[in-house]
């Protein structure tokens, strides 16, 4: 009989702390509802202890998600526990997930503690968790560089203490697929009830092998694995949810597991995340980079003519990437406009359903033919912008190679129109300079880039900035339009808006 595996999302905890990454409540907590759309079974919420902005994310998260476990992640201090238990007690199905390190690394130089006091840190921290909460998962942080005998101490210190779940995480990627499978199987083995515990690892991709470990760790009997859409995740990420999950549903002959993700949300999952943190997926990237169903070698082309699964051993379909052939253009109606919006796998309410037609009407006055991607980039964008105090209305440039570029930008800031103009090396450098004369604002500009969303003369331009607070944090901001000075324009107004 198939296995189940559960698939622990660490996106918005993890994932989150990757530079550039960042996303504020109202972004989380529309991922959040996305991750449960895709059937994760458990969402990593946060780090709850590490700010009260951290805090508030999780407990919104845990008030919001009704279908998944919600997790908060917390050292084996009684402060952290306490902190993570209070954000997501509200949940329906709540986690404490607690961590120590148990390499002789991280215990001799980061927690400068014995071997036996780790020990006892967790035999009372776990047992502390489970006080408060039924679900307790536990931590060895580097497990993969970690003594196996004493490994096997601590896990079962962690079960005899209330565990539920015990995670072998390969913390800095170092581990191979075969010492993986080694390790779990070693694990799997000498600890106590290994039947009353779900066994989970989280492998991070510093050497690539991030999902080869992962699946490896499944085929010696690991029942959990923890990963994140896209990958992303500090250095080098960590292991992919989609390629993970695909893995799985492709191979079923191999692994014989199976897991409760709903495999044509992946798509939908995946450019949410990449539309929120403003970092672009690779073309090349398997299974949702733009190349992923692009074939060009005409051997390749006339074989998946006659019959698809000669080059492609999975379907677009299968992770939710739209077939629809249906041209939509600014004499589509309303109603073939909102049942694209449910092909592509959007769930708007009748506001925002009128909202983003609006929007891809004035789109569809400078363009003769929207296409899926340009939907998804208009309403993605809208979904999940920010209040705005800050608002566009238009703007003037004056430009030329033996010129300087000069603009004059028009705003309305909280409710007041305001106007002003300034010289730049550039015109978009001259726009952002109108701007911050008009803007009182702390944030400098840190990364710009702009790329096509769709091909052709009229194509929609999409402008991602990243601009940087006091404390050193990222902010993103995007904007979209045929014309790049005003895609420009509202990348820099979102990210001021945010800030």
């Amino acid at each position: 009989m198939a296995t189940q595996i559960k698939v622990f999302d660490t996106t918005l905890r993890d994932g989150e702390q990757s530079p550039g990454c960042s996303m504020n409540l109202q972004e989380k907590i529309e991922m959040a509802k996305q991750l449960e759309r895709l059937g994760v079974d458990v969402i990593e919420a946060g780090f709850a202890v590490a700010s009260p902005e951290d805090f508030e994310s999780v407990r919104t998260i845990a008030e919001t998600v009704k279908n998944c476990t919600v997790a908060s992640l917390a050292r084996a201090v009684k402060g952290d526990i306490e902190r993570a238990y209070e954000a997501v007690k509200v949940a329906a199905k709540p986690r404490i997930h607690t961590f120590i390190a148990t390499s002789d690394i991280h215990m001799q130089y980061k927690l400068k503690m014995t071997p036996d006091e780790v020990v006892d840190r967790v035999t009372e921290m776990v047992s502390y968790a489970k006080s408060l909460c039924d679900d307790v998962e536990f931590s060895a942080e580097d497990a993969s560089r970690s003594n196996r005998e004493f490994l096997v101490r601590v896990f079962n210190a962690a079960i005899t203490s209330g565990a539920t779940v015990l995670n072998i995480p390969d913390t800095v990627g170092y581990a191979t697929p075969d010492e993986m499978y080694e390790l779990v199987s070693y694990i799997k083995s000498h600890i106590i009830t290994p039947e009353k515990v779900d066994l989970s690892v989280h492998c991070h991709n510093d050497l690539g092998l991030g999902v080869a470990c992962t699946l490896a760790s499944i085929k010696a009997g690991a029942t959990q694995v923890e990963c994140t859409v896209n990958g992303i995740g500090e250095r080098a990420g960590n292991a992919s949810l989609e390629e993970i999950v695909m893995n799985l549903h492709t191979r079923s002959d191999l692994y014989n597991s199976y897991t409760n993700i709903d495999t044509k949300q992946i798509y939908r999952s995946s450019k949410l995340l990449s539309t929120i943190t403003g970092v672009p997926i690779p073309p090349n990237k398997p299974i949702i980079g733009a190349n992923a169903f692009a074939h060009e070698s005409g051997i390749h082309q006339h074989g998946v003519l006659n019959n698809p699964t000669t080059y492609e051993i999975m379907s677009p379909e299968s992770i939710g990437i739209p077939q629809n052939k249906m041209v939509l253009g600014k004499h589509s109606g309303k109603h073939a406009f909102e049942d694209r919006l449910v092909t592509l796998g959007y769930t708007l309410t009748p506001e925002e359903i009128a909202e983003a037609f609006t929007r891809f009407k004035d789109l569809a006055d400078k363009k003769k033919t929207v296409t899926d991607r340009d939907i998804e980039a208009l309403v993605g964008n809208a979904h999940i912008d920010v209040p705005q105090s800050i608002i566009y209305l238009n703007y003037h440039v004056q430009t030329g190679n033996t010129i300087s570029a000069v603009a004059a930008v028009k705003l309305s800031i909280d409710g007041e129109e305001k106007e002003s103009s300034a010289m730049g090396g550039g015109p978009i450098d001259a726009c952002f300079k109108a701007i911050d004369s008009l803007a009182d604002s702390r944030l400098t500009l840190d990364n710009y880039t702009i790329q096509s969303v769709t091909e052709g003369e009229d194509a929609l331009g999409e402008v991602i900035v990243k601009m940087k607070r006091d404390d050193g944090s990222i902010v993103t901001g995007r904007g979209l339009s045929t014309d790049i000075i005003e895609a420009s324009i509202k990348a820099y107004l979102s990210a001021l808006n945010k800030g």
